[in-house]
């Protein structure tokens, strides 16, 4: 059978009381240990100022200095001893015989306390003796005659002192009045702790927290993405082994600050302003990460900052879903499109036997796709770009526009440090913006023309659309994240991407606009050794 776990409330209730317990005891004995050692010594106070009393009385230097003194001292020290509620007092003379005592049948015999030495000597002092009915307390006081001259004998007047145990009996009632108050104060405080810290807690146990932590740590590790998390002091407090891969970090590098592992880290940014930062790319080492940056709030307070990023390679497909595929899908439903339009123009000539026409408009339609592919394959020799743009060609037409390829376009070969995703991506989304805009407009020609021209050295790519432009308040914008002209179907990404992509392999990118005439982009994608002299190449648009 599971043995029942004890509540955290119960744990608490419990190690308080105990500690309360042993404290409020410890701080008892302690308060009467003091309390008897005060009271013997206010005990050996007063057995003194008995004992001088008694050695200053005339009835006592006269009985001491006859022998038969003790018929007077008896008597008178007898009535003291009643009257001071002391255990006993004792007269002997300079012979140690004994003038009185509480037991008269030792009148008469030797005081033999091997304490008494120094009161012969004319000294008074307070002694500790132990006898048959306990410790007890005792002062020897000489007796000296009238003229102080001579000791005629001692007083000795002892009161018995309770032990240390015997006073904790006494005062129990006490102590246990002061266990049972701190006792219910400790429970009631414990339960008032304890139930404060399950609410912060979110009314977990200690072993659910447990068991919580180890599955975060678990799942932390198990995700491909790499995370970083910092504290409010900019201290490390999550390091993933994905995040260690791609940092190439081989220490373990929790509760160290950021900058000391990754110093040009943005996270103490995020941490600062508490702005969020999505979708940023970043070259690590040799490679490129895509990242998010979010602040940590707890209660609407800033606790720290977190950053989730994963190599760019493995984020391709989306790249492909924005630039690459879906185009390549819109580009066939264009070209179905076009060729079933071209197809019921034949079939209508042939019902109307124009076999002549038939002929020359089937011939013209091939050697204008054949142009436009020889072309693109002659001049554009990487193949998914040249896909690319004769899908684009396609959609353009579809939308009413006329896409031309700058006949000076040529691009042999890609840099070597420029992906085709990452050129397909800017291609994709340029074209695409131009082809909207230009489809917006309301003029008849409504063309885009694209220069495209790049080698190891790298890429140069101009867009130019005659569409309706784009406003100076709107340039301004285009570049930011989720900001769109589309309405409800843009998502306001692509832009975006192409600029971070830009800034990531340190190009360039203008923009020029006159809005409703034209709108021209240029992007500057250098190779390893590109050196930019001049201006930008910016083949004008003939105008209409």
């Amino acid at each position: 059978m599971k043995r029942k776990r004890l509540t955290m409330r119960t744990r608490i209730a419990v190690i308080v009381s105990i500690i309360v317990f042993f404290s409020v005891s410890a701080s008892s004995l302690i308060m009467l240990r003091r309390m008897t050692a005060a009271y013997e010594q206010e005990l050996g106070k007063r057995v003194m100022a008995i004992g001088q009393s008694l050695a200053q009385s005339p009835v006592i230097r006269e009985g001491l200095q006859r022998p038969d003194g003790w018929q007077i001292i008896q008597p008178n020290a007898e009535r003291v001893r009643l009257a001071t509620d002391v255990e006993y007092v004792v007269v002997f003379d300079m012979d140690k015989k004994r003038y009185s005592h509480p037991l008269e049948d030792r009148i008469g015999t030797r005081f033999e306390g091997g304490d008494e030495g120094p009161a012969l000597a004319e000294q008074s002092y307070v002694s500790h003796a132990k006898g048959v009915k306990g410790r007890s307390i005792r002062a020897f006081v000489p007796v000296m005659d009238e003229e102080g001259a001579r000791q005629l004998g001692v007083v000795v007047v002892g009161v018995l002192v309770p032990s240390f145990w015997q006073m904790v009996w006494d005062y129990r009632l006490d102590l246990y009045l002061s266990l049972l108050l701190g006792g219910t104060f400790a429970i009631l405080g414990a339960v008032g702790v304890a139930n404060r810290i399950k609410r912060q807690m979110f009314n977990m146990e200690p072993v659910d927290i447990a068991h919580l932590f180890e599955e975060r740590e678990a799942v932390i590790e198990s995700i491909a993405e790499g995370i970083i998390a910092i504290d409010q002091d900019e201290r490390i407090t999550v390091f993933n082994k994905q995040a260690a891969r791609m940092m190439h970090v081989t220490q373990d590098v929790i509760g160290k600050p950021i900058r000391e592992v990754i110093p040009d880290s943005r996270l103490p940014e995020v941490l600062r302003d508490g702005q969020p930062q999505y979708r940023q790319l970043r070259r690590i080492h040799d490679t490129v990460i895509l990242t998010n940056r979010v602040p940590i709030k707890v209660n609407g307070q800033i606790v720290g900052a977190m950053s989730t990023f994963q190599d760019r390679t493995e984020v391709y497909q989306l790249a492909e879903e924005l630039t690459g595929v879906k185009k390549f899908i819109d580009a066939l439903r264009a070209q179905n499109h076009e060729y079933l339009n071209k197809l019921h123009t034949i079939a209508g000539l042939i019902q109307l036997e124009r076999y002549e026409e038939v002929m020359e408009k089937i011939l013209r339609f091939n050697q204008e796709k054949e142009d436009e592919t020889r072309f693109l394959t002659q001049r554009i020799q990487v193949y998914s770009i040249s896909g690319l743009i004769l899908g684009k060609i396609s959609h353009a037409r579809e939308q009413g526009v006329a896409l031309q390829v700058d006949p000076r376009s040529s691009l042999s070969v890609l840099p070597a440090n420029l992906k085709e995703a990452d050129l397909l991506l800017v291609l994709g989304n340029l074209l695409e913006n131009a082809i909207y805009a230009a489809a917006r407009a309301t003029r008849p020609d409504k063309r885009v023309q694209l220069f495209l021209e790049g080698n190891e050295d790298g890429v140069e790519i101009q867009v130019t659309d005659n569409g309706i432009g784009i406003p100076p308040d709107v340039q301004a914008k285009i570049f930011d994240y989720g900001f769109t002209t589309k309405g409800p179907n843009g998502q306001g990404i692509g832009l975006y991407l192409v600029k971070q992509l830009v800034d990531l392999h340190g190009g360039e990118i203008e923009v020029e606009s006159n809005p409703g005439t034209c709108t021209r982009f240029v992007v500057i994608l250098p190779g390893p050794a590109w050196e930019v002299e001049g201006s930008l190449r910016s083949p004008e648009m003939e105008e209409s």
